[in-house]
């Protein structure tokens, strides 16, 4: 695969204007909360300024839980080769590369299995036990990341001697019964999103909010992680440094014209901020009441738009919003 550079400018991420797939995103409220460090006086009043160049702000004080992709398998199909081969693609693979594989997809036009098989080649995913035997079954999500994460998973299955089969099943609460009853053998999930998911469907409805278990600790999350699957009939193998969770973005032109590159210094130059994201994100402790929480950060206003998608982007280059949120893994991070 032609492997695109990502520019890093001061913690920021260049974005080109593009459409992506639904991520795996948890949401957050993981982050601690601290008072804000900028007061009323510190601040002036920042209007949205329109640009071709989106730049995502560094989440500094790690409001967002962890979404790092990890390998979710049925407990009674999994086997020392099967969680290997999964593993050696987890080793692989980091956000800059996941960027790239949904560039390949969402903006060349590739398919999965082209970007995946290319991406396998490239990267040199060596598999060393290869003493797997017999068919397998790999379910993902219906949006192209999880698509070219299973196929990357297939590709090392095979590798490890299974004969895989890769099958969209659609959202999680379709594939995730699926995979607990056997039908489906390994699924790429993402470790602060599945993380909430089986803590609501072990401990109750109410847990993720009494009790919740995702954090911004990769490591505390997956433990809990692992312990959540014992319950559910699932083991995992080793997360991945690859992460599809949420992100806030601003143009480039924001962001140089007030020098900006993390969020807590958006919160200590600028008020009065427009900001943009899903219908729920006035009422979500990862948006917008986390960020004035744990940021300090002062809104003007909310505009409704949708969850990381194009009326998001779209409203940032035309100068409609200041702040709008995005997704870290978004095919729009890759440049070349």
């Amino acid at each position: 695969m032609r492997r695109s550079l990502t520019a890093v400018l001061g913690g920021l991420a260049v974005l080109a204007l593009a459409a992506c797939g639904e991520p795996g995103s948890a949401g957050g409220g993981g982050g601690s909360t601290s008072d804000p460090a900028a007061t009323d006086s510190d601040v002036q009043a920042c209007a949205p300024i329109a640009g071709d160049q989106l730049v995502v702000l560094e989440d500094d004080q790690q409001l967002q839980t962890v979404d790092n992709v990890i390998p979710a398998i049925n407990a009674e199909a999994a086997e020392p080769a099967m969680i290997a081969a999964l593993d050696a693609v987890s080793a692989s693979l980091d956000t800059d590369q996941l960027i790239e594989l949904n560039q390949a997809v969402d903006i060349e036009r590739n398919t999965s299995t082209q970007a995946a098989a290319e991406f396998y080649e490239t990267a040199g995913i060596e598999i060393t036990d290869t003493s797997g035997s017999g068919p397998v079954v790999v379910g993902v999500a219906n949006f192209s990341e999880s698509i070219t994460l299973g196929e990357l998973y297939a590709l090392a299955l095979t590798d490890a001697g299974y004969d895989p089969e890769v099958r969209t099943i659609g959202n999680r609460e379709t594939y995730l019964p699926a995979l607990q009853s056997g039908e489906l053998t390994v699924v790429p999930e993402y470790v602060g999103t599945l993380t909430e998911f089986l803590n609501k469907s072990v401990n109750g409805p109410d847990a993720t909010a009494e009790n919740p278990m995702a954090s911004a600790d990769l490591d505390a999350t997956v433990e809990n992680l692992r312990s959540l699957g014992e319950e559910a009939g699932l083991v995992f193998g080793e997360p991945s440094d690859a992460a599809d969770q949420n992100a806030y973005a601003v143009t480039q032109a924001f962001a140089e014209e007030h020098g900006v590159s993390t969020l807590s210094e958006l919160a200590e130059t600028c008020g009065d901020l427009v900001l943009g994201g899903p219908v729920e994100c006035p009422d979500r402790p990862f948006c917008q009441p986390g960020l004035e929480e744990t940021y300090g950060l002062d809104f003007a206003e909310f505009v409704s738009l949708d969850a990381g998608g194009p009326l998001t982007k779209q409203a940032l280059t035309a100068g409609d919003i200041a702040l709008g949120m995005v997704f870290s893994s978004d095919a729009v991070l890759a440049t070349d």
